[in-house]
């Protein structure tokens, strides 16, 4: 992957422009001008301009992820925040938000600042997203109002589910004063138990230890409860199971500050796939049925879900190398995010660019309180260039990451981002 800085006048043109803020889609040109938009039309380019042909290829926002794990402070062999930047490059994410469990967590307002001042290091827009509790323990809740003020954007203690009811309720509470999401991980541990998979045909057939899905519903519906009493915002992350969906379809009816993610890889894979014993597909919440999957489309698609985001969990090799029991859940997912809801929604589900669009740029930043209208003039270019329709086939070669767990090497995929604009520089991958 190159990176390059802008030239004074960069100007894209013949390509296709989406525009997910006000739903337009046209042929038109691009000027950029010192890193910020300066014109969308027909452009006659300034002399010296750097210009780019963009037939056959969609241009839009860049991507913005809700949910990424960068692992600094304390897990930089596994990614670091430039690292993690990079992958978010290649896979057309200009911006992201990074959760607080980290090492330690993003507890407090000096960590929160932390992460802050080295974004600015970084060549994308990384948001921090503070821990509910202190050191993420489930128990005494974090000085929200200060990490805000240091740019904390929302309040997760993702990785741990919150399972005092009475904490979730008073976490909600305290951030309502404020308007931001709180997020939980949303599994029973108790119904969890040792559970790696989930619980069906597929797992009895393995014989490895399972969780059934109302491991995650039951949770759900306790959040979303507490939310729509207290009168709160709460993004539900990773959604994975049907009856999560028709909690979250039912509860927002009664409240509209309710959103929820489902991730690419629920979307992509069932727990058929876990055949193999790949351990790269050791994720929490776990793959899970094709009548899962399916109810998790039709949520998309029907916009009970409103965003996608990666979860992006890197590990070591050495630590996905072991047993399927003892391999840590996650795997890394900024990289081929695009190409894999493409293939599935776009190619496979009927659904519109537009649509799919609006799941990766305008929807997220919506719920974490970011600048939406990204192709407004003068506003910063956050852009990213892409081929809608261009067969691949995933490898480590493709990735950016410190980290290469991931189930989708050797996968083909549709769609290929070309090139990724922000913070003033342009990074191509042909």
């Amino acid at each position: 992957m190159k990176i390059s800085k802008l030239k004074k006048n960069h100007i894209l043109i013949n390509g296709t422009v989406l525009d997910p803020f006000n739903g337009t889609e046209k042929k038109a040109d691009i000027h950029i001008e010192n890193g910020k938009i300066k014109e969308i039309g027909k452009i006659s380019a300034p002399n010296n301009s750097e210009i780019i042909d963009c037939k056959n290829l969609f241009i839009t926002h860049g991507f913005f992820d809700a949910h990424v794990h960068f692992r600094e402070p304390g897990g930089e062999d596994k990614e670091d925040l430039n690292s993690g930047s990079m992958a978010a490059l290649a896979g057309g994410f200009t911006g992201v938000c990074a959760m607080p469990n980290t090492d330690p967590p993003i507890d407090s307002p000096e960590l929160t600042r932390y992460i802050i001042d080295r974004s600015k290091e970084c060549p994308i827009n990384i948001h921090p997203i503070g821990a509910v509790t202190k050191s993420q323990k489930g128990k005494e809740l974090t000085e929200m109002g200060a990490m805000i003020a240091e740019g904390a954007i929302a309040f997760s203690d993702d990785g741990l589910p919150i399972a005092d009811a009475k904490v979730m309720q008073n976490a909600l509470e305290y951030s309502s004063m404020f308007d931001i999401p709180i997020i939980n991980h949303a599994e029973d541990e108790c119904l969890k138990a040792d559970g790696v998979m989930h619980m069906g045909k597929v797992s009895t057939n393995l014989g490895l230890p399972s969780s059934p899905g109302i491991t995650e519903s039951s949770m759900v519906h306790r959040d979303l409860e507490l939310a729509v009493h207290v009168g709160a915002r709460l993004h539900v992350p990773h959604v994975s199971s049907a009856r999560s969906v028709e909690h979250i379809k039912t509860l927002k009816k009664k409240s509209k500050k309710i959103s929820a993610e489902v991730t690419a890889h629920h979307l992509y894979f069932t727990d058929e796939d876990l055949v193999s014993y790949n351990t790269n597909l050791k994720v929490a919440p776990p793959i899970r049925s094709e009548k899962d999957k399916k109810a998790l489309i039709a949520a998309v698609k029907n916009g009970t879900i409103d965003c996608i985001a990666t979860d992006h969990a890197p590990h070591t090799i050495e630590e996905k190398e072991g047993t399927f029991d003892i391999a840590p859940f996650g795997m890394i997912g900024l990289e081929t995010c695009f190409a894999a809801v493409n293939k599935i929604l776009v190619y496979e589900n009927k659904m519109d660019q537009m649509s799919l669009v609006k799941l990766l740029t305008v929807n997220p930043r919506r719920i974490m309180g970011v600048e939406q209208d990204l192709f407004s003039v003068g506003t910063n270019a956050e852009i990213v260039i892409y081929d809608p329709s261009e067969d691949w086939k995933f490898s480590k070669n493709n990735i950016f990451s410190k980290s290469h767990n991931s189930p989708f090497i050797n996968k083909n995929l549709k769609g290929k981002i070309k090139a990724t604009i922000v913070k003033g520089h342009i990074s191509s991958q042909d």
